[in-house]
């Protein structure tokens, strides 16, 4: 069955509007006005928390497990930690910015760490002595 090009149905009626595809309109149904729109949310300086002091707590957490990297070590890391973190403190208390106890936490690891280190190295050296002592028989 074929169907005759006058046995077709009537075109649609042309509008002025373009084409719309259901679920696609280009405007609005609704006549609901727009309300007016809130304003961005914008942090003041006050909010905002210090970068020396994430610096600082990032640094002292890293500087245990950064021994293994070479020519670094965790010394160095452990006393960036507590430089940023001294910086840190007096910054927020210039500025009035957040991340006080981040600074203090980094600060204190950064300490916690070198007092370690410098434990280990009188342990090592008197380990030195001893041993010393035992093989080239200076014990009585």
């Amino acid at each position: 069955m074929s169907t005759t090009p006058g046995n077709l149905p009537p075109p649609p009626p042309q509008s002025s509007s373009p084409t719309q595809i259901a679920g696609q309109q280009a405007a609005p149904t609704s006549s609901v006005p727009l309300g007016p729109t809130a304003p961005f949310y914008r942090p003041s300086e006050a909010s905002r928390t210090n970068t020396l002091a994430v610096v600082s707590l990032v640094a002292g957490i890293g500087s245990f497990f950064a021994h293994i990297v070479p020519g670094v070590g965790g010394f160095t890391v452990a006393l960036i930690a507590v430089v940023t973190g001294f910086m840190a403190r007096r910054q927020i208390k210039e500025t009035g910015e957040q991340g006080m106890g981040m600074a203090t936490a980094g600060m204190i690891i950064g300490i916690v760490h070198l007092a370690l280190l410098g434990l280990l190295v009188i342990a090592l050296i008197f380990a030195i002595f001893v041993f010393g002592a035992v093989m080239f028989g200076m014990h009585r």
